[in-house]
């Protein structure tokens, strides 16, 4: 594992969209499940949506039917389009493997207002 750097976040109203970006370095990307997770001050870190090296995906269930995860395998770069956003999405956001860490990102902010 050696970079992960995430992008797109932004401060929108509720209702509105966002779509986040990972660019990974080949070594942690290729063959690896990749997970989107959210961190707040008054919450343990929160795996909001993972998807296999094949596409498999899995959602939170707090999150299921708003956001969608994909992955372009060519790019080593996972996306995460959230609509309908809620103030409760209200994160710092982070990429990285599903289990077996090595550094972690800077994350990306997502403020929603009501």
């Amino acid at each position: 594992q050696v970079q992960l750097v995430e992008s797109g976040g932004g401060s929108v109203q509720a209702g509105g969209s966002l779509r986040l970006s990972c660019a990974a370095s080949a070594s942690i990307f290729k063959g690896n499940a990749m997970g989107w997770y959210r961190h707040t001050p008054v919450k343990q870190r929160e795996l909001v949506a993972y998807i296999s090296s094949g596409g498999s995906t899995y959602y939170a269930d707090s999150v299921k039917g708003r956001f969608t995860i994909s992955r372009d395998n060519a790019k080593n770069t996972m996306y995460l389009q959230m609509n309908r956003l809620k103030p409760e999405d209200t994160a710092v956001y982070y990429c990285n493997t599903l289990g077996d860490f090595g550094p972690w990102g800077q994350g990306t902010q997502v403020t929603v207002s009501s």
